[in-house]
């Protein structure tokens, strides 16, 4: 109660003090078209240097504005510039929507500009903006451009295979990336064949990718962040798109529920979506060559909905639902199947005369997993003959925030609380047979602001998070801070650090060969009650949590006007991890002199990740060129030994090209090359046979000649693999059926077809070795695919 009336007090004081300042225009910018918010565009007052840019829901709020009489500016790519005279008494607060038109004249320097101030306005330090045009500007497998396609070529990402891989990013394991889809936090992102995400792009409105150095809005991961916001249906006119490919097929469908009866007037739409793989059926035929002719033995299936409920204010509601699926039965190494389904609502409110946003989401969802596995421990197998899967792991999830955001000038004031609760249930066997079982329900309480300062050159952002963790009672204070130095108005220096904690740990190994199983668990009570450093010294446990501790630091370069060079330097420490423990053989508190890292379910272990991340673009009207390599060094240790886990690449290099050409460009050519260098693994160092014991002591081993062997292992992590490296093609043709009375195209009733290839010179990069027959099985060979839609 107190917090709360905190949190009003604040309200009330925040919108007496604006009261009294100098005027404020603030609003939306939309497509006049569609009415979809128009994001990261500059809107200002034209011969003056008061401006703002539009967030991820086209809002932008001007203040401190001196009385008088103004032209209000917003240009943008592709559309017509808007110019509206406007009038400013000094004290009120004018609220502005704006609605662009598509033009047909591009003017190329007008994204540069924008982009620039936001460069110099914003931190923006190890974050990835990524909007839905610039995801379908690389290959597309399958004809379907994907996010999880996109992610791999981001700096500072470690991708470990095309089948079961899973995204590694700046040292950080996929359970240390908090991933959140309209406020929702999803556990899992990513289909098991890789080239997938649960995410449509199509109905993407923007994905903000945080490598580390987030500011305290973000809160319960150590590693990583990515938001995405998926945009409103079309309130205008009913519309879709339908594609089918060698890969899969999708349906999409919008329009208006409720049309506005002005421009800008309240409304109500609706989105869904609907796509499903059938590589399973199809690749026996299409894809022979693929794992001895059983071809892709994937198939998932993705389901979303969105209504969207819109003030002529600019207050909107949004209510939405999704259900993924996902299906693998690869024999050679497991049958696994997860799906997750949830519910949720976000809102933007925008009170009368108050310079003040407000923002909040409320969601549930269920997330279930099993896999039964067919490895190199059959002699377990026998012990536990059943048809319940080998491991198991569920989340029953809530998540609830309400945030702030005032404006000053170039400076933003911004707070906010969050509570998440989850129940998780966990059951696995381990290489000798022995189970484990967990079941947790925990609840999580965070408060949290940020002050964004502009000091002429100078950008500041401190901000501070504090987080209680209820089943571990354990408080967690985060200070952070971010800055960025104008040196030029075309060079720029940045850094950033922070605190980070979280409870939520992986259900799987990160010493795992193949990590096909992704589930969770709630941080564990009961750990060792003290760790041993790397010097040997013998350290209490203060907390139960896992924590990390990011520096960040780099410069951005515009070269030229089409140019761009960015560099960041980082180190991620992690004092504290908590893993599940592989080589536990004793029960837990059958004897009191066995070791910890012998009999608890859980083991302490450090980390630290070193990493300099180097990026390049170079954008034409009709070509552009992305260079991206990353060079990383990550070492973990478990109170015995160091090792570097199954991530550790320590150079990657990404190489994207897309050109488009034609007498309307309707024609448009992409290529990607990748290449990682090895990662580890660890070596057999020979066989022995398993020995049951049926007869207890009295069994005369001398006489038995057991057929089932077991390996024993080298040391862990010590060798590697063959290098990665892939080129990927692609080309597609836009065939537009409709032109307004100018002759210019419009967007509906455009045809796209779209043919490529995966892995052009059919590299083969490995997958999995079996410890036992030592067999290769290989990542994905030479893909070829055509596909088709219809955008209506």
């Amino acid at each position: 109660m107190k917090k709360l009336s905190f949190l009003l007090f604040f309200s009330l004081l925040s919108s007496l003090i604006y009261a009294q300042s100098e005027g404020v225009i603030r609003g939306f910018v939309y497509q006049e078209e569609t009415g979809e918010p128009v994001i990261f565009t500059n809107v200002y007052l034209e011969g003056t240097s008061y401006g703002a840019s539009t967030d991820v829901n086209g809002y932008y709020q001007i203040t401190k504005i001196p009385a008088g009489t103004y032209t209000l500016t917003v240009k943008f790519l592709g559309n017509e510039t808007i110019k509206e005279t406007i009038e400013v008494d000094g004290k009120e607060i004018m609220t502005k929507k704006l609605f662009m038109k598509k033009s047909a004249i591009e003017i190329g320097t007008v994204i540069i500009t924008g982009e620039k101030q936001e460069a110099q306005n914003q931190v923006k330090i190890s974050v990835e903006k990524i909007t839905p045009a610039e995801i379908k500007s690389l290959p597309s497998t399958g004809g379907e451009a994907d996010l999880a396609q996109y992610l791999q070529v981001l700096p500072g990402v470690v991708f470990t295979g095309d089948q079961g891989g899973q995204l590694y990013i700046r040292g950080g394991s996929p359970v240390q990336n908090k991933v959140l889809l309209d406020g929702m936090i999803v556990y899992n992102p990513f289909h098991s064949i890789g080239l997938f995400s649960v995410f449509d792009t199509d109905i993407l409105r923007n994905a903000d990718v945080y490598s580390g150095g987030f500011n305290a809005e973000f809160g319960g991961r150590i590693s990583s962040v990515m938001d995405v916001t998926t945009r409103d249906g079309n309130k205008n006119k009913f519309g879709g798109k339908v594609s089918a490919s060698s890969f899969g097929a999708k349906l999409l469908l919008e329009g208006p529920i409720k049309k506005p009866s002005t421009i800008g007037g309240s409304g109500s739409s609706f989105i869904v979506s609907a796509k499903r793989s059938y590589l399973d059926q199809t690749s026996p035929t299409l894809y022979s060559h693929v794992n001895d002719g059983d071809g892709l033995p994937f198939n998932y299936t993705d389901l979303y909905g969105k209504l969207s409920f819109n003030n002529s204010n600019g207050s909107k509601l949004n209510l939405f639902g999704f259900r993924f699926q996902d299906d693998v039965r690869y024999q050679a190494i497991s049958d696994l199947n997860w799906t997750t389904y949830g519910a949720g609502a976000n809102f933007v409110l925008i009170p009368g005369q108050t310079a003040t946003l407000i923002e909040g989401n409320l969601a549930f969802s269920e997330y279930e997993i099993g896999l039964t596995e067919d490895r190199d421990t059959s002699f377990v197998e026998q012990q536990n003959l059943s048809n319940e899967p080998r491991r198991f792991s569920k989340v029953n999830s809530f998540n609830l925030g309400l945030n702030f955001k005032y404006f000053m000038g170039d400076n933003e004031f911004k707070y906010g609380v969050e509570v998440l609760g989850f129940r998780t249930e966990y059951s696995f066997f381990n290489t000798l047979g022995l189970q484990f079982d967990q079941i947790e329900n925990t609840t999580e309480l965070a408060a949290f602001f940020s002050y964004k300062l502009k000091a002429k050159r100078l950008v500041l952002e401190p901000s501070l998070r504090g987080q209680y963790y209820a089943s571990l009672s354990n408080f967690s204070i985060e200070p952070r801070i971010g800055a960025k130095y104008n040196i030029t108005d075309d060079i720029r220096f940045k850094g950033a650090a922070g605190i980070y904690s979280q409870n939520l740990i992986a259900a799987n190994s990160d010493r795992d060969v193949v990590n096909l199983f992704y589930g969770f668990l709630s941080g564990p009570e009961n750990l060792q009650d003290e760790f041993t450093d790397e010097n040997g010294e013998v350290t209490a446990l203060k907390h139960r949590l896992q924590k990390a501790v990011h520096y960040i630091a780099g410069m951005e370069f515009d070269i030229s006007k089409s140019m761009s060079l960015e560099v960041e330097g980082y180190i991620k420490d992690f004092t504290q991890l908590t893993n599940t423990n592989r080589n536990m053989i004793f029960e837990d508190g059958s004897n009191p002199e066995i070791p910890d890292e012998l009999k608890k379910d859980f083991i302490i272990e450090t980390g630290i990740a070193k990493g300099l991340d180097f990026v390049l673009k170079f954008n034409k009207k009709n070509y552009s060129i992305w260079g991206v390599y990353s060079i990383l060094k990550t070492d973990r240790w478990d109170g015995i030994q160091t090792y570097a886990p199954i991530f550790d690449r320590r150079h990657n290099l990404n190489f994207v090209g897309t050109y488009k050409f034609g007498s309307d460009q309707s024609w448009e050519t992409s290529l990607r090359w990748n290449y990682g260098s090895a990662l580890p693994f660890t070596p057999n160092a020979g066989f022995g046979q398993y020995l049951p014991f049926e007869d207890g002591v009295g069994t005369d081993y001398l006489a038995e000649n057991p057929d089932e062997v077991f390996n024993i292992l080298g040391e862990l992590n010590s060798q590697r693999l063959t290098g990665y490296h892939r080129l990927d093609w692609n080309i597609k043709k836009l065939i537009h059926l409709n032109q307004d009375k100018e002759g210019k195209n419009l967007d509906k009733n455009v045809i796209e077809i779209n043919a490529g290839v995966t892995n052009v010179y059919d590299r083969q990069n490995i997958f999995y070795v079996d410890r036992v027959t030592q067999e290769i099985v290989y990542q994905l060979p030479i893909l070829p695919s055509l596909g088709f839609s219809w955008t209506f």
